[in-house]
């Protein structure tokens, strides 16, 4: 699936899905394991959970992705 193909639900600018209403979160990638990634979320330090990342390519230890229901639909890069 392409990285458009998974935003086809996504308003442009926003941070929840139009479709099911569900909130998306900005989370860091700590560690990372073949095809999922431990993150923690950027609002909330203490909640980190298995991610999903085989829709965004690759991506390293440090780099932020946008998360929806425990998969990453977009890759946002290293931190600023």
């Amino acid at each position: 699936m392409s990285e458009d193909a998974a935003l086809t639900d996504w308003a442009p600018g926003e941070r929840h899905c139009i479709t099911c209403g569900d909130a998306a979160s900005v989370m860091r990638v700590l560690e990372l394991d073949h095809d999922t990634a431990l993150c923690a979320d950027l609002d909330d330090a203490a909640a980190a959970q298995r991610v999903a990342i085989d829709l965004v390519g690759a991506v390293a230890v440090g780099d932020e992705l946008l998360v929806h229901a425990g998969v990453a639909i977009r890759a946002l890069g290293g931190p600023a």
